[in-house]
């Protein structure tokens, strides 16, 4: 009984230390995961960004057409 109570108490710590590091596992599994989504969503957001200036380059080159066709009527 004694014997019981004395390995029951030796390996409290172990199993604390073991649930602290799955812990710790499943928050770098997390932060992985919101790294990675992080890094998808940058990409998009980068290919949105290119994809307006180019619109824009566009729409200023025709306003720049329709001007001169306004000015030299």
């Amino acid at each position: 009984m004694i014997r019981d109570a004395v390995i029951k108490h030796a390996s409290e710590p172990i199993l604390d230390a073991y649930l602290q590091t799955s812990t710790v596992a499943s928050n770098i599994s997390d932060v992985e995961r919101g790294s990675s989504e992080t890094g998808t969503a940058s990409a998009e957001v980068l290919s949105a960004a290119q994809s307006l200036s180019a619109q824009s380059q566009r729409l200023k080159s025709e306003v720049s057409t329709f001007l001169m066709t306004v000015r030299a009527a």
